[in-house]
């Protein structure tokens, strides 16, 4: 528990390494303020580095590039491994565990210990690891590294205690499972085949041992060549040659013949009495063709031979398609009987498994279903329908359905708004499923005691929205909703139309949600914002739309003619402009170049809507003078106001949603108004141009008492180039298309690729890179699971370019003429890239003059503040960051009655007050006086589309949460968090002075910031681009955790990592997962309690009476002793060089894991503590009991010497 206390008379706070050329932290504009009456400021801070530690806790999703499949018939649970050396472990919907390989290597194949709680996996770097999964977080136990061969084949007998291996060189190795120790025991390549062989036989492909007899072992070699191997005796009992390659083989389960699956699409079946050729040769998609041959087929990957007691046998394999029709997708094919059915699969098929009921292969297999495990999904087919239905997945495998291009999480929701999101979504579930349970149930779980609601929302390439239950570390699909069905398909015919082929123009970019009011939003990738209601009902609605001119730039060329008929903005006397209509509605100017339309069109006519969200409102930005809106950064709305707030690299727009009329759109330079903190430089003015600040800012003019409108030069950190020269260079090749996020020009034209000469460009190669009057602003969208950029981490900056990363992280796409999608970064300096922006030369050099740059409004929040010091009570304000690391208050004024609110204006006011960071503005949040967090007000839920009441009518119930509301000790006044890429700031309001400031990072960047509650606290949570996370302690900004997690590999961490309250955070880890952790001691501490068994322990079942006679004819497979010969003994010891046994490093759950931080430090000194006071006590113990054993001998002894002493020496 500390208390911080600060006395505020005349404070005035900088950073250590304060910005240069920058007004003072309580300043405005520069300009001195006096200072602020002496207060005392008293705030109880209870978080401290104990209340914090890092761990994963659960990874949901399909298993991205999974490479093998294994499934426990006993336990009934399920492993995937992947290309990445991850494996998941599925059981019952609720068990669901990852586990991954600190080697990273590829997972070649699983083989479970059958109810026995352990897995072996073969990893792609010749290791061998046995998972203990008997605890809730599985952990190796021994590791077998080869060193002289590649493991090709693993099979693990059931009830073995040795596990076969066969290896590249045609070798097959046994492995002890209790000591992972290798055998002396080798079947070498040169022995399985005759001598008179002139060739190698190639790699192992087949492991099994034979259901007749575990004696015999039959091995497949990849030229074609199957050997059944005597254990017994030592050598081969017989050897197959065939021209074919094999690729897998399966037994009957009697014994007596096998199957085999070959690279002409062809099925073999061998019985054992004649091994010289098979009886039965088939190419089951092989057709005879005119000529009598057979047409060539692909490879038969996999086939499975599975026996019935009520039915024909089951053969299932996976491939053998003829090669005569391109482009068929992939099947599983089943003949069962005569009947041969094909299942086409969306994707490759990576591996399939046959359920059975029993484990013992001599017995009738009685097949249920098949699992398939594709690149990008997992099904299973019921057998037991002639149909062959799948079942419906319970796992969240269908989250990149489409692309995900970004994320929000939403923690302690309204209770009521999970169940009735799923009632919605449930009405539109798919039908036909197997009505049969979900055969993979094994584990148990159960809800723990510490879960609150908790819901993810993901956007998709497509524009497809989903609503997911992520309460108690699940995820389950609650609703989807699709942006699509909003705007109209573009026919054939039109002009637009051939420019949307395999684009994806209603990818979705960010989202905001209000769960109390319900009020969704969503930013699309053309530029457009659509706004949803949420009903219970039905209902015929007709969408209203507002386009908006948000194209403000300095080199457009706008006549004043165009400019008084499309004004941006209302005249000086209008509080509330309507939508401004462009004065011609034609989709272009007779030269054929795009102006005043939007990228998408929107339903025009009444539309009927099912419940759910139903879309209110679209607004949309326009094309100007062939220019393509650009892409918006940022988005907030408050219910409560009935406002939203969007930016971009141009400027700032608000919109009245429930008067549907815009109230403001300008460009972010004339925010500032006389209160602009940087000396601009004046553009030298061209022949028959005007400064698009002055012209179609004017009507703003009575916002400001300073009316000269300045051009904004480039004062921001990355785009100074290192010499004049490339300046004058840059600008003579900059694209009008260029795109800017964070005030950077992102044109892929500006900038040719590294390692490539710079092509000249004469006076017309501006002309030469505009976009096509017909193109779009889209490109493929850049979803964040499509991302693979590497970005290797120097020890400076810890990324190649960091522009090229903010391009991307915002959401910019760029083309270049060529219609190649690539992102060029301009060529910056070391130096340069560790200066701020506030610290850059004000020289008037050719680059400072000729080059404009523009300043992105990177976030936005509606909140009750103050928006001058000399505001008494709290009025709703709208806080604007920008990249520049400007922030700017702009006060409104809204009526409170509700019949007022839908007639009268709302006024917005003159930005009154301007504060500065390092950095691009990322995050704010508010504080009262006591440290507590003030939330935004919002209006409670209302259906609008309910049957009306007369006696309750719907009015708006809004909910307020005043700064002063809890400070009647403290008085009148709030705390604003302000965080940027690079510091932290706490301001005192309405004073506007500087409490508190810390320098984040220096050597990197912040990507996320916000501030959270944890342990009934609050606290800044930051996640840096060199994989840091760290939290600091609010109002002190003391740094109270700083871990080195996650270095950042491509753009789709950065794009998809958000924080929530609860000390919760997730990102997406790969395509197709999604990665939750935790920054919470306290969830870490009840983490071992939410997650589930994978475990359970279950009665192994009997073998069947196989009868005397089957016994006796068949062999008796029981008396084989492997032990006896593959034990050291027997066998002796394998070549040391051969391979290394590798102690695993998880034992004991929770005592073996290593712990990072002072936390984990301190948690073995105390494990530490107390297994030396217990050895201390146990010491005690032993030593006194033996001095009681010793005092008993004594007295024994002496009881002796006394019965003795007397006697004579004859007497004894």
């Amino acid at each position: 528990m500390k208390k911080f206390r600060k006395v505020l008379d005349g404070l005035t706070t900088s950073s250590p390494g304060g910005t240069i050329g920058s007004p003072s932290c309580g300043s405005a504009a520069g300009t001195p303020t006096t200072a602020p009456t002496p207060k005392e400021i008293d705030v109880q801070e209870t978080l401290v580095s104990e209340n914090f530690q890092l761990c994963k806790t659960v990874r949901h999703g399909f298993p991205y590039q999974p490479t093998a499949l294994a499934f426990d018939p006993v336990q009934k649970i399920l492993a995937v491994g992947s290309r990445t050396g991850g494996v998941r472990i599925l059981g019952r919907p609720g068990v669901d565990c990852y586990c991954q390989h600190e080697s990273g290597a590829a997972v070649l194949q699983l083989q479970f210990l059958i109810n026995e709680g352990a897995l072996v996996t073969a990893c792609a770097d010749d290791t061998l690891h046995l998972w203990n999964l008997r605890q809730r977080r599985p952990a190796i136990l021994h590791s077998l590294k080869f060193n002289r061969e590649r493991v090709t084949f693993c099979h693990l007998p059931f009830q073995s205690k040795w596990l076969y291996v066969g290896t590249e060189r045609g070798n097959t190795h046994m492995v002890n499972i209790e000591s992972f120790i290798l055998s002396g025991y080798v079947i070498m390549w040169n022995k399985a085949i005759e001598l008179s062989t002139k060739t190698h036989p190639g790699p192992v492909v087949h492991l099994s041992d034979s259901p007749k007899d575990e004696g015999k072992l039959l091995i497949g070699f990849e030229s074609g060549t199957v050997v059944q191997w005597d254990l017994r005796c030592k050598k081969a009992d017989f050897r197959i040659y065939y021209d074919e390659a094999i690729h897998s083989v399966s037994w009957h389960h009697e014994g007596k013949q096998f199957m085999c699956s070959h690279s002409d699409g062809s099925l073999t079946m061998w019985n054992l009495r004649n091994t010289t050729k098979p009886f039965q040769v088939t190419f089951p998609h092989g057709k005879i063709q005119r000529d009598g041959r057979k047409e060539s087929c692909k490879p038969i990957l996999k086939v499975e031979y599975k026996t019935s007691r009520s039915s024909e046998p089951f053969i299932v394999f996976s491939g053998g398609l003829s090669y005569d029709k391109a482009g068929r997708r992939p099947t599983l094919t089943i003949m069962h009987g005569k009947a041969i059915t094909v299942l086409e699969m969306d994707y490759p098929i990576v591996e399939f498994m046959v359920l059975c009921e029993t484990p013992y292969n001599n017995e009738v297999q009685e097949p249920s279903a098949v699992v398939v495990l594709l690149e990008k999904d997992l099904i299973v087919v019921d057998l037991t329908q002639s149909n062959f239905p799948v079942f419906e997945n319970p796992y969240p495998m269908d989250i990149h359905e489409s692309p995900v291009t970004c994320t929000a999480y939403f923690a302690d929701c309204p209770p009521d708004i999970i169940p009735i999101l799923y009632s919605i979504g449930a009405k539109h579930k798919k039908t036909g499923y197997s009505q049969k349970e979900w055969p993979i149930s094994g584990g148990t779980w159960t809800l723990g005691s510490h879960t609150y609601p908790e819901i993810i929302i993901t956007g998709h390439a497509d524009g497809s929205i989903k609503f997911w239950d992520a309460s108690a570390i699940t995820l389950q699909m609650l609703y989807k909703l699709k942006t699509s069905k909003v705007f109209e398909k573009p026919k054939p015919g039109e002009g637009r139309a051939a420019d949307l082929v395999e684009e994806d123009p209603f990818a979705v970019q960010m989202v905001s949600w209000c769960p109390q009011s319900r009020i969704f939003c969503v930013v699309g990738i053309s530029a457009h914002v659509i706004l949803y209601r949420f009903s219970k009902y039905d209902a015929n609605t007709q969408i209203v739309c507002l386009d908006v001119r948000l194209q403000c730039e300095s080199d457009d060329v706008i006549t004043p003619s165009e400019n008084e008929n499309n004004p941006c903005f209302p005249e000086p006397g209008s509080h509330s402009p309507q939508p401004q209509h462009p004065a011609s509605p034609s989709s272009g100017t007779p030269e054929g170049i795009k102006d005043s339309i939007p990228c998408l069109k929107v339903k025009d006519r009444v539309v009927r809507v099912p419940p759910g969200y139903q879309a209110e409102l679209v607004i949309q930005l326009l094309w100007v003078d062939g220019e393509p809106p650009q892409q918006i950064t940022t988005l907030d709305i408050n219910s409560a106001y009935g406002l939203l707030a969007f930016g971009n690299c141009n400027g700032l727009a608000i919109v009245d949603y429930l008067q549907k009329t815009i109230l403001l759109c300008m460009s972010t330079l004339d925010l500032y108004g006389a209160a602009d903190p940087y000396q601009r430089l004046t553009r030298s003015p061209r022949r028959n141009r005007q400064s698009t600040s002055e012209v179609c800012m004017r009507g703003l003019s009575n916002f400001y008492s300073d009316s000269k409108k300045r051009i904004r030069t480039s004062y921001q950190s990355l785009t100074e180039l290192s010499d004049n020269q490339q300046s004058i260079d840059m600008e003579r090749s900059k694209s009008p298309t260029s795109d800017h996020v964070n005030g950077h020009c992102t044109s892929p034209t500006s900038q040719p690729l590294a390692g490539k000469p710079r092509v000249p460009m004469g006076p017309e190669g501006p002309r030469l890179t505009r976009r096509g009057p017909g193109r779009p602003p889209f490109r493929k969208a850049q979803s964040a699971a499509c991302m693979e950029i590497s970005l290797p981490v120097s020890h400076t900056e810890g990324y190649a370019s960091r522009r090229a990363m903010l391009q991307q992280f915002h959401g910019v796409t760029m083309y270049s003429h060529d219609e190649h999608h690539i992102t060029s970064p301009y060529c910056w300096s070391e130096r340069e890239s560790r200066e701020n922006s506030f610290s850059r030369s004000r020289s008037s050099s050719v680059s400072s003059i000729d080059r404009d740059t523009k300043e992105a409004i990177t976030t936005l929040q509606f909140g009750e503040s103050y928006g001058r010091k000399s505001d008494a009570l709290p009025t709703p304000c709208l806080w604007v960051g920008t990249s520049l690391g400007v922030v700017v208050l702009i006060p409104m004024s809204i009526p409170t009655d509700q019949e007022e609110r839908m007639e009268e204006p709302v006024t917005i006011g003159p930005s009154g007050m301007v504060l500065m960071l390092k950095g691009s503005v990322l995050r704010f949040g508010f504080l009262d006086c006591m440290g507590a967090v003030i939330q935004s007000p919002y209006e409670t839920w209302r259906d609008l589309n309910a049957p009306e009441d007369p006696d309750r009518p719907r009015r708006r119930k809004l909910v307020h949460f005043s700064p002063s509301s809890s400070q009647d000790a403290c008085g009148d006044g709030h705390l604003a968090v302000v965080c940027s890429e690079r510091q932290a700031k706490v301001f005192l309001m309405p004073s506007q002075s500087c409490l508190f400031v810390h320098n984040i990072t220096e050597s990197s960047f912040v990507l996320r910031a916000d501030v959270v509650s944890v342990c009934n606290s609050v606290c800044l949570a930051c996640f840096c681009a060199n994989g840091h996370i760290m939290t600091l302690s609010l109002p002190s900004l003391r740094p109270l955790m700083d871990v080195n997690y996650l270095p950042l590999t491509d753009m789709r961490i950065a794009r998809t990592f958000c924080f929530t309250n609860g000390g919760q955070a997730l990102y997406l880890s790969s395509p197709t997962e999604i990665q939750r952790i935790t920054y919470s001691q306290e969830m870490c501490d009840n983490l071992q309690e939410m997650l589930g068994e994978l475990f359970t322990p279950i009665e192994t079942p009997e073998a069947q009476n196989r009868g005397f006679l089957k016994g006796f004819f068949g062999g008796n497979a029981n008396t084989f002793d492997r032990e006896e010969l593959f034990g050291e003994a027997a066998a002796g010891k394998a070549s040391r060089s051969l391979a290394q046994h590798i102690p695993g490093q998880g034992g004991m759950e929770g005592m073996k894991v290593a712990a990072g931080g002072a936390v984990g430090d301190l948690a073995r000194a105390r494990i530490a503590l107390d297994e030396r006071g217990q050895r201390l006590g146990e010491l005690e113990e032993r030593t006194a009991l033996m001095m009681t054993s010793a005092e008993t001998f004594s007295k024994h002894a002496h009881e002796l010497m006394l019965k003795c002493k007397d006697k004579k020496w004859y007497q004894f």
